[in-house]
């Protein structure tokens, strides 16, 4: 129940995070073009909506996705973290903290990445673990139908 359900809400947790990545980017236009202080914003919505790279992840492991899917789960969480520290080392290594907003389309497109991906498996049985083994020859029992077959 908890796989099924991990994987039924996997991509519309990616998906969410998709659309904040999108508004974030509009959040730091907002601080160029219109007002600096807007930044505090961007920054601030950055930190609210970060939690759900972790949620993606658990959904990923719980869900038992195949392993692009963890993969991507995982290279969400990391690159978001980088975000973080592309600010810190902003006053000390300009040259590396530019890299924050290429960083960020990045995010967005390991997003929409992970999204496309788990989007088809959030139906499909978590893993061939789930249906019973075979009774062994001779012992008379009848093997359990596998949840693809039906009760």
């Amino acid at each position: 129940m908890l796989r099924t359900f991990a994987r039924a809400a996997h991509p519309i947790v990616a998906g969410a995070f998709v659309a904040c990545v999108v508004v974030q980017v509009f959040l730091a236009g907002l601080g160029v073009f219109d007002d600096p202080k807007a930044f505090v914003t961007h920054r601030e919505f950055g930190y609210l909506f970060g939690w759900l790279t972790l949620v993606v992840l658990v959904f990923a492991l719980a869900g038992r996705m195949p392993r692009r899917v963890t993969g991507l789960s995982v290279l969400l969480l990391v690159l978001f973290a980088l975000q973080s520290l592309l600010m810190a080392v902003r006053v000390d290594l300009p040259a590396i903290a530019a890299f924050h907003p290429l960083n960020g389309f990045a995010i967005l497109g390991i997003g929409v990445m992970t999204a496309r991906a788990s989007w088809p498996l959030r139906r499909e049985a978590a893993t061939p673990a789930m249906v019973a083994p075979a009774a062994p020859a001779g012992t008379g029992a009848a093997p359990l139908p596998s949840p693809a077959e039906g009760l």
